[in-house]
């Protein structure tokens, strides 16, 4: 989860003014693009040996199956880490408005917008499971950081509050007023 400032929102919404919040949230990456090549490169070696052992044990139809099972295996890595780059959620508080941007595993975009003055930041305990952590305005609700755990939407709930709170009872600092 990164927390932003100063940064403009998406690029489809007009620049109005600098946002007061920004936190772009993504999912937990288990594995790095290293990690991932080790991973696929034990599978192959694995493969190869197991296909050399049947193999001199004369059962060679069985390489063809080893490999099939390879190039699933890899197949898949690839798709998940591809799928799971792609998702993004971004959360920005600014120009009075608290906009919620959405990106999907397939790369398409969207994006819910409220009234930051009556949005309210809900985190509900589930016992046994990740909390849930909700947006609500008048009525409506959205769920926000779904795939986060259960410190990080602790951790966004908070600031994202926080941030509601100072957007609310903002302060000014009149220099005619002071002492």
């Amino acid at each position: 989860m990164h927390y932003l400032s100063g940064m403009s929102p998406a690029q489809d919404a007009p620049v109005l003014e600098a946002p007061l919040f920004e936190a772009v949230t993504t999912p937990h990456q288990s594995g790095t693009p290293l990690g991932l090549r080790v991973l696929v490169g034990l599978v192959v070696l694995g493969s190869a040996g197991l296909t050399a052992l049947f193999w001199a044990l004369g059962a060679w139809p069985v390489a063809g199956f080893m490999g099939g099972e390879v190039v699933l295996v890899v197949g898949l890595l690839r798709a998940h880490r591809r799928w799971s780059d792609r998702l993004a959620e971004r959360i920005t508080l600014a120009g009075g408005r608290l906009r919620v941007e959405r990106t999907d595993r397939r790369g398409r975009r969207r994006a819910l917008a409220m009234d930051a003055y009556w949005a309210r930041v809900v985190l509900t305990p589930r016992p046994g499971r990740v909390s849930e952590l909700r947006l609500a305005v008048r009525g409506r609700s959205v769920e926000i950081g779904s795939f986060l755990g259960e410190e990080a939407k602790a951790d966004l709930a908070r600031a994202l509050g926080r941030a509601l709170r100072a957007y609310r009872e903002p302060v000014f600092d009149n220099p005619q007023l002071r002492p």
